[in-house]
């Protein structure tokens, strides 16, 4: 039993593991999850449609006590004994009593204007213009509705009112914040009907109740909601009057004895309820504990939302009692998983065995052993001969490996063979490949330069025998135009001076002269020489160290040529100024025992040249100055030491500069 509980990843023992247990492990529980939340989500809809019941009766509940209020004041109207009392001396006598016995908290009688005739306060109240509910009755019609009065009405009214009125806000969680510390405002059961004075003139009888604070009016509504043994043990029903979002009159207590009076509802719900004007039917947190909850808004006389009417009951004991459910479902599957998993590894591990030993010589096989064999099966069923048949694939396998791996073995070795030769075959084809690729690119090159040169060198003979003839022609005449003849004598010398270039590229030896002995540090003193102006104007300091002693075997002239165009380079690649440092040197071509020769180095703090365009630099046309260069410059020169039998070379670090050394024989 033990060993069917440690499957490997993929195994076959773990397959028929997952086919054995997956009803009992996988789909009974996923079933018995489902039907759980099918239940729980069944219970919470049904609690909702209760908590909308509830809401429903203390709508009606509200409703009916405004119509009551409306009829009977209606009827104190319509009686005979207030068409008496009405203009007597007696009649604010008279209305406080019927005040008293009709339950009313104020009541007086408003003509048109807004004047009033009698009062049961002391100083008669100020009946506002936009009171619906007295504008109704002055024009005939009874009405009732929730209104709210500020604290100035409430206190012309009765300053008793004022006072019962006023209710500090309490810090609620989860409530919208607020500077304000207390609500003074009052919300107040409104009723008028209409009545026509003795004297013939329409009037309107008002009355109200106000219901901050009015825990007879609140507690009736949760005594009519929820009856005894209406909910379930530990949960308890709770009924509450909002003004805007301030408890005003409720049964939810604060603490043991005291109500909540003054706290507030949680700002989604005032969102919901008061800002979008709809029910709420979900649970909520109320003061410091979870409900299921219902709120309605409270519309007054002219349609605004000012405050919402609440029901709701304790949350808890539904949750625990879902709680309960769940875990004593859970249970109920540990207990019955308990007992019959057992049984059914029992009856699988009949099957795990001879798999196992197959699996086990499968793996031994893979990893390299192919004497692995499973050997003799434990039973003459089907996967006995699984096993039988498995073992004779098995040899046949070992058996073609070594025929395999004989043939490998020689076959890697005549690859090794036709590899070697084909490397020094590929060497010595890229190397001809590169001479000839090199050859063809310069006998092209010069063959074109030269045709280019000859082309061009007729026509600036031709402007510049011109040029000569113009300005004998003219004589003094040509003074004024001086400045352009003299541009053109400039341009047509540079025509001459490309077109040598091109020539020296295209047929060196016709420009190279004969091989001669030079000193390098006399050749370097006439460059720098040539080069002065330049090299003042280009703010660039230069710098010497000759300890060259040998002679160099090389054309003066050519030698001039190269250290001009490095030197002119050199300026190019530093137009803010640097240092310009040539060391002439005594120094064998390959160590201290090879050919015997000089060097001239030309180093620069320029700009460097970029490690793409170093491999270039030698090539014919190639230039980084752009329209400033021909790019035959370091090509000619090249040309001219390698004629020589030197070497030139290059090391360059963009934004460090540039370093050239030309390596020449000795000229003994």
């Amino acid at each position: 039993m033990r060993r069917l509980w440690r499957p490997r990843r993929g195994s076959v023992r773990l397959r028929l593991l997952v086919i054995a247990l997956l009803p009992m492990l996988v789909l009974l529980p996923a079933l018995l999850g489902f039907t759980t939340l099918r239940w729980a989500r069944k219970v919470d809809n049904l609690l909702i449609v209760k908590v909308n019941g509830d809401l429903t009766i203390a709508h009606q509940y509200m409703a009916q006590l405004l119509a009551n209020s409306g009829e009977r004041i209606a009827a104190l109207g319509n009686s005979v004994s207030f068409a008496r009392h009405v203009e007597a001396p007696g009649a604010r006598a008279y209305l406080e009593r019927e005040r008293r016995a009709l339950g009313l908290d104020f009541l007086y009688v408003a003509r048109p204007g807004g004047g009033v005739i009698a009062s049961t306060t002391p100083v008669a109240p100020r009946v506002p213009g936009d009171w619906k509910v007295v504008d109704s009755a002055l024009a005939g019609k009874r009405m009732a509705a929730v209104d709210v009065f500020g604290p100035k009405t409430l206190a012309a009214l009765s300053p008793a009112l004022a006072a019962r009125a006023r209710i500090p806000l309490v810090p609620t969680r989860a409530a919208r914040p607020t500077t304000r510390k207390v609500e003074d405002d009052g919300m107040v059961l409104h009723a008028a009907a209409p009545v026509v004075l003795p004297d013939g003139t329409r009037a309107a009888l008002v009355g109200g109740i106000l219901l901050n604070r009015n825990l007879h009016f609140i507690d009736r509504i949760n005594a009519l909601v929820y009856r005894s043994r209406s909910l379930p043990a530990g949960s308890v029903g709770t009924a509450t009057l909002f003004l805007d979002d301030v408890r005003v009159s409720t049964n939810v207590r604060l603490f043991e004895n005291v109500r909540a009076l003054g706290t507030r509802v949680s700002a989604v719900v005032r969102k919901r309820v008061l800002g979008e004007g709809k029910v709420w039917l979900d649970r909520a947190f109320v003061v410091n504990d979870w409900y299921i909850s219902a709120y309605e808004p409270i519309t007054d006389s002219l349609g605004r939302r000012v405050g919402m009417l609440y029901v709701g009951f304790l949350a808890r004991p539904f949750a625990q009692a879902k709680a309960q459910s769940m875990i004593l479902s859970l249970l109920a599957f540990l207990a019955i998983a308990a007992i019959s998993v057992p049984v059914f590894l029992r009856w699988a591990g009949r099957i795990f065995g001879p798999l196992e030993s197959m699996t086990d010589t499968i793996a031994r096989v893979e990893a390299g052993d192919l004497s692995a064999r499973i050997g003799k099966a434990q039973a003459e069923d089907e996967i006995g001969r699984v096993a039988r048949h498995l073992d004779h694939l098995l040899d046949q396998v070992q058996e073609r490996d070594q025929r395999l791996r004989d043939w490998a073995a020689e076959l890697n070795d005549k690859v090794d063979e036709r590899t070697r030769d084909l490397r020094e075959v590929n060497r010595r084809l890229e190397q001809t490949t590169q001479q000839l690729v090199m050859s063809e690119k310069l006998a092209a090159v010069g063959e074109i330069t030269a045709s280019i040169a000859h082309e061009i060198n007729n026509p600036v003979a031709v402007i510049q025998g011109n040029l000569d003839v113009a300005r004998q022609t003219l004589g003094p005449a040509a003074a004024p135009a001086k400045t352009e003849f003299d541009l053109i004598d400039a341009q047509v010398h540079r025509i001459t001076s490309i077109v040598t270039k091109l020539l020296q590229f295209a047929r060196p030896a016709e420009f190279s002269g004969s091989a001669d002995r030079v000193a390098p540090a006399e050749v370097v003193s006439d460059c720098l020489a040539l080069t002065r102006h330049r090299l003042r104007d280009a703010r660039v300091e230069v710098r010497r160290a000759d300890s060259a002693t040998r002679r160099m075997r090389i054309e003066r002239t050519g030698l001039q040529q190269v250290l001009i165009n490095l030197i002119v380079n050199a300026l190019h690649a530093m137009p803010g100024g640097g240092t310009l440092t040539i060391t002439t040197r005594d120094a064998p071509r390959e160590g201290h025992t090879g050919r015997a020769g000089a060097e001239i180095i030309v180093a620069d703090t320029g700009q460097g040249i970029a490690p793409e365009a170093l491999g270039r630099i030698f090539d014919p046309f190639f230039t980084t100055k752009r329209a400033e260069g021909t790019g035959l410059g370091l090509s000619i020169s090249r040309m001219l030491i390698d004629e020589a039998g030197g070497a030139i070379e290059v090391e360059s670090t963009p934004g460090q500069g540039t370093r050239f050394t030309l390596w020449l024989p000795a000229a003994e």
